[in-house]
C-alpha cells in the first residue's frame, strides 16, 4: 500500500507507517491541482490542518482508502464525498490535546502576568516594572466550558497550580 503526507508531520509518523511496512512519500505544500493530479497513485493520505481534501480531489482519488488527520478537526475533508465513494475518514484527536491544553495554560499565565505588555513595553525602550506586576493564579477559579479531552488536561494543569477549577459541559457528567 502506497500513502502519501501531504503536510508537515513529526518524523515518528512517518516511522511508524513504514514500519508497518508501507510504502510512504512525503510531498508537502502541493497545489490542490497537483494533489489532484497525483492523488490517483495513492491507497491513504495522511494531513494536518494544510491540505484541504475537496470533493474534485476525492474524485480523482481512484485507488483512496483512507484519509488520516494527524490532529483534531476535520473540516478541510469533504466527508461525506469521501463516504460516498467509501473512504474512510479519521483523525487522532489526541495527538495534540497535551499540547492545545498546555498552550492555554500558557496564555493564561502570559495575561495574568501582563506579558504581552511588559514586552511591548520593553521593546519600547521603557523599564516599567511596576506596571506589569502581574497577579499570582493560586488560589484563583478557573471556569472551564467544556471538559473533553483539552478541557480536562486544562483542568488538571489548573490543579496543579492549586487553582479551584468549575467546569461546564452538556455532553459529560464528570464534575469538578
Amino acid at each position: 500500500m502506497k500513502v502519501l503526507i501531504s503536510d508537515n508531520l513529526a518524523p515518528i509518523g512517518e516511522k511508524i507507517l513504514k514500519d508497518a511496512g508501507l510504502e510512504v512519500d512525503v510531498n508537502t505544500g502541493l497545489p490542490p491541482e497537483e494533489l489532484k493530479a497525483i492523488i490517483s497513485d495513492y491507497d491513504g493520505l495522511v494531513i494536518r490542518s494544510a491540505t484541504k481534501v475537496r470533493k474534485d480531489i476525492i474524485e480523482a482519488a481512484t485507488k483512496l482508502k483512507v484519509v488520516g488527520r494527524a490532529g483534531i478537526g476535520l473540516d478541510n475533508v469533504d466527508i461525506p464525498a469521501a463516504s460516498e465513494k467509501g473512504i474512510v475518514v479519521m483523525n487522532a484527536p489526541d495527538g495534540n490535546a497535551t499540547t492545545a491544553a498546555e498552550h492555554a495554560i500558557s496564555m493564561m499565565m502570559s495575561l495574568s502576568r501582563n506579558i504581552p505588555q511588559a514586552t511591548a513595553s520593553m521593546k519600547a525602550g521603557k523599564w516599567e516594572k511596576k506596571s506589569f506586576m502581574g497577579r499570582e493564579v493560586t488560589g484563583k477559579t478557573l471556569g472551564i466550558v467544556g471538559i473533553g479531552r483539552i478541557g480536562s488536561i486544562v483542568a488538571n494543569r489548573a490543579q496543579g497550580l492549586k487553582m479551584k477549577v468549575i467546569a461546564y459541559d452538556p455532553l459529560c457528567l464528570m464534575s469538578w
